[in-house]
């Protein structure tokens, strides 16, 4: 699920820009609640009990000094009354920017690139949360890896705060 549906030309790019080029946690805060609330009023969420952010490399997390997914990620567990846990997946190793590649590029550039560091037991819905939905490469990957460790029966979701069209 995402929160809102952006082009290139519309003012929604720059929501996800504020917050993971300028810190602007606020407008984090402000748009996961947003995005929480919808999920909750939507019902298809309710029995999420792990929200895990996509997780930076640490070199960028330095860099950083933050991990945008987190602070998306927890205004979701706090809509959710759902516990988050920013270390169960870690990422490999660090990847190049995916903002200016194509979609054949993204896929590879992030293959195998995440696994589960501290699984949990008796999960039964892992919500993983990053910023923006572009090709799906990054969350795919996500997918891959937790499946790895969990069964089938765990539903696996995603979530973002924007999803980009063409």
């Amino acid at each position: 699920t995402a929160l809102f549906y952006y082009r290139s030309g519309t003012g929604y790019r720059k929501i996800t820009q504020r917050l993971k080029y300028h810190s602007d946690f606020a407008i984090g805060q402000y748009f996961s609640a947003m995005l929480g609330n919808e999920m909750v009023s939507g019902g298809l969420f309710d029995d999420v009990d792990a929200v895990v952010p996509v997780p930076l490399h640490w070199t960028r997390r330095w860099s950083r000094g933050y991990n945008q997914a987190e602070v998306i990620a927890a205004g979701l567990a706090a809509s959710l009354g759902a516990p988050m846990y920013r270390n169960m997946l870690s990422r490999r190793r660090r990847t190049n920017t995916q903002t200016k590649v194509s979609v054949e590029r993204k896929a590879r550039n992030v293959e195998g690139a995440f696994k589960v560091k501290h699984p949990r037991p008796n999960l039964h819905h892992v919500l993983v949360v990053d910023d923006v939905f572009t090709t799906g490469a990054t969350l795919h990957e996500c997918f891959k890896a937790l499946r790895k460790v969990y069964p089938p029966s765990v539903r696996i979701s995603g979530a973002t705060l924007a999803a980009v069209g063409q």
